[in-house]
Parts: C-alpha cells; structure tokens; sequence
C-alpha cells in the first residue's frame, strides 16, 4: 500500500473521482467533507467502483480544531488534496463573504496543520479563472494573472499566493497548483458523477436535469460575445481524465520529481469549445433534445479561454484522453441512473 492521503471534500464531483483514482494506484485514502454540496452516500458508491471504502470524517475544513483531530485519528498523512472549497462563480459574485471565508481560511487551517503533523506536500485544487480574460490564447502557465473576474477566481489567485508564501517562508512543505479548466462528465459505470445540492450552479448539471425533466429550461448567457457564434468558449475536461492529473502530481510530490517547491500545471484539453456547440454535441451524442434558450450575459463569465497544455502533457506527464462525445454520453448516463434510484 502507498502511502496515506488526506482529500478534502473527497465527496465532492472532483474529489470523489479523484478518490477513486488514487485507491486504482494503490494509495489509502482519507476524505474529509462538511456535505454542503455532497451526500454521504457518496462514499458507498466510491467503495462500489474501487472495491475499497475509503475512511471518511464529517468535518468542515474551516473548524481547525476539528482538522486536528482528523490528522491525530489518521496518522502517517503525507500528502493532501485541497478541494474544499465553494465554487460557484455567479453565487460568489452574490455572496463574496461566503467564498472569501470558505476558500481562503480552509487552506490557511490545512496549512498550518501540515508541519504540525509531518505533512510533505499539497495539491491545490486552483482554476483557469486566475487568467481571468487572458490576452493570447491558447492560455500556458507564463500567462499573466489578471484581475480576477469574480470573487470565485479571486479566491483561487489569493490561495495560490498564500500557498507560495508559506512554502517560501521555510514552511517544509512542496505544493503543485493545478489550474483545472472545465470538468464535465461522469465516471463510466454511472456511480459517481456531478449532484450538486439544489439548482445546479454549473452547466452541464443544469443541462442534463433539463434533457431530463427537471428544469424547464437551460439558460445560454449571452449569444453576443467576440466568438464564432457568440456564446462563450471553455475547454471542457473529462472529470476522469483530471482526476488521474491528482494522482500523478502526488506521485511526482511523494517522489521528490519536482524541479520547484510550487509547480503550476494546466490541466485542459487545449480544444476550446462555445456552449452552444456543447449543446449541440450533447444532442448529437444522446439523441435528446435540449429546450434552451438565450438570454443576457452573466456577472463574472470570461468570454473566451482554452489551455495550452504542453506542460502538463511534457513535464508531468498527464494528458488528456477522453473525448467529448463520450464524455457528454457519461454525463447523460449519470443522470439516467440518478432518476433509476429515484433521485431528483
């Protein structure tokens, strides 16, 4: 067995898949979850894919005291996956306060209890949204770090620099931030897959509870972008495809790889695609009409960005491998199942 890595909100759409991943490469696994945007049944459908269950404690990352007695419960940690966070662009541009006390003094507490409890290393769950609207395209990691668009991607950038100043203030601890571009999809046996807690503040939930039945109708903001045909582009990532990036920065930090304390990697695609072009592949893709409709442009939305992932693909050695097709009928299949076991 590897050794023993503590994944906060592991029961999370990320986190979950990345739970899975770890467990395949032989790690034991600790999630820590408050369960504000998951279900504790998650964890019986992680042991149902990987045949392990993995040791879970109800604690929300902002209780430091709390965080302590998970890593006296658990010893021998000797890496962390960071999730834990809120993660809603529009809802931040809403309640700032929310995401500025969830996102920052969460990390602040994992940090500070790593060299407490001889914790070696840290994956920062960090976004494409600390390029905010980036001025060449495809975006690298050399990109300057715009001014943030929402507090959301604000939240990313200040963690980003609170992690490269404890690790330059001498803290013992080595860190990879991975920039995520946009996770979509769902784990391929249909068990584990994006059920956020009430109307989904992300698109492709929105869109299969719509295909389904559930929301009457998708929202597209804003047709009236500098695109092809006006709708904002993202480079959309299957959800397995950036869980398995997790696993390869933790070996890379428990293997003492790395060429720098703080390593930055893109984890996308290096495809850009607009919303409604996503729209279209999803009905190709299932055969299932969407019922959606334009409408004005949101608070916070980037209009344009996609990865150049060359650096992760050469130097840690991920790339991605899923297509979209595939990816888009995963995400399909999860919501079919979810209306199987009579969840709404």
């Amino acid at each position: 067995m590897k050794p023993k890595i503590l994944v906060t909100g592991g029961t999370g759409y990320i986190g979950s898949h990345t739970v899975v991943e770890l467990q395949n490469s032989g790690y034991e696994v600790v999630i820590v979850d408050n369960l504000s945007n998951s279900s504790a049944d998650v964890v019986d459908n992680i042991e149902k894919v990987s045949g392990i269950r993995p040791a879970f404690e109800m604690v929300d990352c902002l209780d430091f005291n709390g965080m302590n007695v998970v890593f006296d419960k658990h010893p021998g940690i000797k890496a962390i996956i960071h999730f834990a966070a809120s993660k809603a662009v529009g809802e931040s541009v809403e309640k700032p306060l929310l995401y500025y006390r969830n996102n920052l003094v969460s990390l602040i507490n994992v940090l500070e209890l790593m060299p407490i409890h001889k914790v070696e290393g840290i994956v920062f769950s960090s976004s494409c949204t600390v390029y905010g609207q980036p001025d060449e395209l495809p975006v690298t990691e050399n990109a300057p770090i715009k001014k943030a668009e929402s507090p959301y991607g604000n939240t990313k950038q200040i963690n980003e620099e609170i992690v490269r100043d404890t690790v330059a203030s001498g803290a013992p601890i080595s860190a990879i931030l991975l920039r995520y571009f946009n996770p979509i999809g769902a784990h391929p046996t249909a068990l584990l897959g994006e059920l956020p807690n009430g109307v989904p503040q992300n698109l492709i939930p929105y869109l299969t509870q719509t295909a389904i039945g559930i929301r009457e109708q998708l929202s597209v903001f804003g047709d009236d972008y500098d695109t092809p045909d006006g709708s904002c582009i993202r480079d959309f990532i299957n959800v397995v495809d950036l869980a398995k990036a997790h696993v390869i920065a933790i070996d890379r930090i428990l293997e003492n790889k790395q060429n720098e304390t703080v390593e930055v990697f893109n984890i996308g695609t290096g495809t850009g695609l607009s919303v409604l072009e996503l729209i279209k592949g999803f009905e190709e893709a299932t055969g299932v009409k969407l019922n959606y409709k334009i409408v004005g442009r949101r608070a916070g939305d980037i209009e344009k960005v996609w990865a150049n992932p060359d650096l992760a693909n050469n130097v840690l050695g991920w790339k991605a491998v899923e297509t979209i097709e595939d990816t888009l009928r995963s995400a399909w299949n999860w919501q079919l199942k979810l209306r199987e076991r009579g969840i709404q």
